[in-house]
């Protein structure tokens, strides 16, 4: 497994684990946000570029998400 494939895998797994422990606090929605983020950078990074925009779209919405989520 190449640099970038395990890239990869960690930012999609990280987008998982984050996005199932959101409701524990919301500093795993900002979690998610940088995870989401990762997995954008991984997707442009590859050539993908419909999966690089989708994932900084929801990079964005959960940086929102973030914003609003009561302390």
């Amino acid at each position: 497994m190449d640099r970038l494939t395990s890239f990869g895998l960690f930012a999609v797994t990280l987008m998982l684990l984050t996005y199932a422990l959101e409701d524990r606090s919301r500093w795993f929605v900002l979690a998610f946000a940088v995870a989401c983020a990762l997995g954008s950078v991984y997707g442009f990074l590859q050539g993908a570029w419909p999966f690089g925009l989708v994932e900084a779209i929801w990079a964005v919405v959960a940086l929102r998400r973030f914003g609003l989520r009561p302390q």
